[in-house]
Parts: structure tokens; C-alpha cells; sequence
């Protein structure tokens, strides 16, 4: 009995600990450091790589609103990269003077492209930016002054879901925990994992991915930190996209990104992460615990609930049960009602669903059934 009761309180605290414990910890933390801003003098020229598999339906709007920028005439270069496209989008893209487009039949998936066209690339910085997302004006121009810091290998963008559905919500509500834990992360030492949607570092820091990479994202935000440089953070540029059609398309992508994390785990080398404290720390409580701990603790803190309150009757136990049944039910509800968004039965959903992508997506990774080519999830027509 005492070893189950242990148990439960560990995983408890775990879980607790990963979504909340760590922001508290990190938060006061930060209460006592110094503040930087760097200015960065003048602006160096920059090259926007959009990868752009089969994104006709949105590849013009994209072009116009980088080019759009508010940044000085010039300076901004614009690559797509539409290897195995299918539909429109070369020809599309080809109609943009400003645009060079970048072609061959085979699709080798998303990391081979940005390693084909890093080869282009010649400015001192390169943003990469998703062909569906929208970006602010003053992006790039708020993103560059922070290379003033010669520690800054890159600075990652906020990502921001346009939305009113329910699943369109529910992620939304999720990514503005997520940008506030990657405001608490750069101010305390580096941000752990960048968001592919808006994502600019130094060209020649940039590492060639293995082909067969499923969120290179991570991949390289990882390789910046553990080759000693810092991953700041940037509210004032931000990324907006349309959330996923449905709850199923929505599953698709969360599966595809659980196993990228797995694929990411198992070759990540951890005695470089080691030798960097500050960003073992931040990786420990970021990413392995709430890739490989927290969605198994979850559903067995619920188990041992069960028997604890019935072997060993205590107010404590009885009353955390009933509130983890409250949490589900609400969670149920959420399911039921997806198409609807309220705070007390979506986030309970959205946060289980994400966990269940996540076993879901081990399983996938150990059967060897994921692919650096994916099908692309289909996104909300309008909101």
C-alpha cells in the first residue's frame, strides 16, 4: 500500500510539475534576472525559405504578405522550395518576380527541402515560414534586432490559430500556454524547440537534417543549443494560421508530430546535453516529461486513485478521485460538443486528446510507421 501511495504522489507531482510547477519555478526565477535588449544596429538582408508542398490554395497570398514586410527595399529574399507539388502552386509561385522557385519532381519531404534550399541562401539570417501562415508586418524587423547578442543563434516567432470552432479553439488556447512558457523559457536561458510556422537564425549555424526528419523544428533548435548558442523569444512577430478542419485532421497532425518526438528523442545526443545544466533542466522539464512521462502518468494516477480510496479510505483520496471524474466527464463532454468551445469541457478534452496522440504516436514510431512525407492536414476554410 505504501508503495502504490508513493507511486501515485510521484506521478502526481510529475505531472503537476511539467504544466505547471515549472512555469512557477522558472517564473520567480526570473524575477531576479537581468533584463537584455539588444538593439542590433543596422538590419542585415534576409532570406524567407517557405517550403511549399502542394499549396496552391494559398501560395499567392503568402508571397504577397512576406513580401509586404515592413523591411528595408531589398533586403528580403524570398526561396520556395515545391519539390513533388502536384498541383499549381510552381507556376503560382513562378509569377512573383521576387520569388526564386525551386523545383524537382521527386518529394523527398520537408527536411531534404530546407536542406536544398540553405544551399541558395547567401544573407547573413534566413527565416523559415509554412506556406499556410500569415505573418505580422514588423516580423522580420523585430526578430533581427535580437541578433545584436552574439550568443543568439536564432529567435523564434509566436504562432497564433485563428479560430472560433471548437477544435480551432481548443488549439489556440493551448498555444498561448505554449507562448507564454516559451516567453518564461528564452527570458530564463533558451527557448527548447521553435515553431516551424515562424522560425529565424543565423545561416551559418544551419545544420543539413537527416532526410527521414519529422520535426525539424526541434531538430534544429536543439542543434543551436547544444552548439552553445540561445533561442530568444519574439511576441512582437507572430505566425497566424487556420486550425485544422476537424478533430480527425487535427488527430493526423498530433500523431505525425508525437512521432517526430520519439524519432527526435532517440537520437538526440544526450551527453552533449549534459555538458549545458541550464538547458538539461529546461529540456528535462519541457520535453521528456511531458513526451515520456506524462502521458502514461496520467491514466495510472487515475488507476491508483481507484485503489487507494478503496484500500485506503481518506478524505484526501476520495476527493482527488471525484475531481479527476469531474475532469473527465468534462473532457467527455468536450468530445461530444467539438464543435462548440467552452473553457470547463474543451481544455479537459484538448489536453487528454494531446496526451492520447502522444501514446498513440510512440506506438506508431516503434512500428516504424512514420515518414518524413506526410499527408497534409486540411485546414479550416474560413473562421
Amino acid at each position: 500500500m505504501e508503495a502504490l501511495s508513493a507511486i501515485f504522489w510521484l506521478l502526481l507531482f510529475l505531472v503537476f510539475y511539467s504544466y505547471l510547477g515549472y512555469a512557477i519555478i522558472v517564473f520567480i526565477l526570473n524575477l531576479f534576472k537581468r533584463r537584455q535588449s539588444f538593439t542590433g544596429g543596422e538590419l542585415p538582408p534576409v532570406t524567407v525559405v517557405i517550403p511549399a508542398y502542394n499549396e496552391e490554395a494559398v501560395i499567392e497570398e503568402k508571397l504577397l504578405n512576406t513580401i509586404s514586410m515592413n523591411y528595408p527595399a531589398g533586403f528580403i529574399k524570398v526561396i520556395v522550395v515545391a519539390d513533388g507539388s502536384t498541383d499549381a502552386t510552381v507556376e503560382k509561385a513562378s509569377a512573383f518576380p521576387f520569388a526564386q522557385v525551386l523545383f524537382e519532381p521527386e518529394r523527398k519531404g520537408k527536411a531534404a527541402a530546407l536542406n536544398r534550399a540553405m544551399q541558395h541562401v547567401a544573407t547573413p539570417l534566413v527565416i523559415f515560414s509554412d506556406a499556410n501562415t500569415i505573418l505580422n508586418t514588423d516580423c522580420a524587423r523585430n526578430m533581427a534586432k535580437h541578433f545584436g547578442d552574439e550568443l543568439t543563434g536564432a529567435v523564434a516567432g509566436e504562432k497564433k490559430v485563428a479560430h472560433t470552432s471548437g477544435v480551432g479553439t481548443a488549439e489556440g488556447w493551448y498555444w498561448k500556454y505554449e507562448s507564454y512558457m516559451k516567453k518564461l523559457d528564452g527570458d530564463f536561458y533558451s527557448i527548447v524547440g521553435a515553431a516551424g510556422e515562424l522560425f529565424c537564425m543565423r545561416t551559418l549555424l544551419y545544420q543539413p537534417l537527416e532526410e527521414d526528419t519529422i520535426i525539424d523544428d526541434f531538430v534544429l533548435s536543439m542543434d543551436l543549443c547544444l552548439s552553445g548558442y540561445r533561442i530568444r523569444y519574439e511576441p512582437g512577430a507572430y505566425a497566424v494560421e487556420l486550425p485544422s478542419a476537424n478533430i480527425g485532421e487535427e488527430k493526423k497532425r498530433k500523431l505525425r508530430i508525437a512521432s517526430g518526438a520519439f524519432q527526435a528523442l532517440s537520437r538526440l545526443p544526450l551527453k552533449r546535453l549534459l555538458h549545458h545544466p541550464a538547458l538539461c533542466f529546461q529540456f528535462f522539464s519541457r520535453r521528456w516529461l511531458r513526451w515520456v512521462v506524462c502521458p502514461f502518468a496520467i491514466p495510472l494516477i487515475f488507476i491508483l486513485n481507484i485503489f487507494l480510496s478503496a484500500l485506503h479510505p481518506s478524505e484526501i483520496y476520495d476527493l482527488l478521485m471525484w475531481g479527476q471524474i469531474l475532469f473527465y466527464l468534462s473532457a467527455l463532454a468536450g468530445y461530444l460538443m467539438i464543435s462548440k468551445a467552452f473553457f470547463l469541457t474543451t481544455i479537459p478534452f484538448y489536453f487528454l486528446f494531446m496526451n492520447y496522440c502522444m501514446i498513440h504516436g510512440l506506438i506508431l514510431y516503434r512500428k516504424g510507421k512514420h515518414s518524413a512525407l506526410w499527408t497534409r492536414s486540411e485546414r479550416a476554410l474560413k473562421v
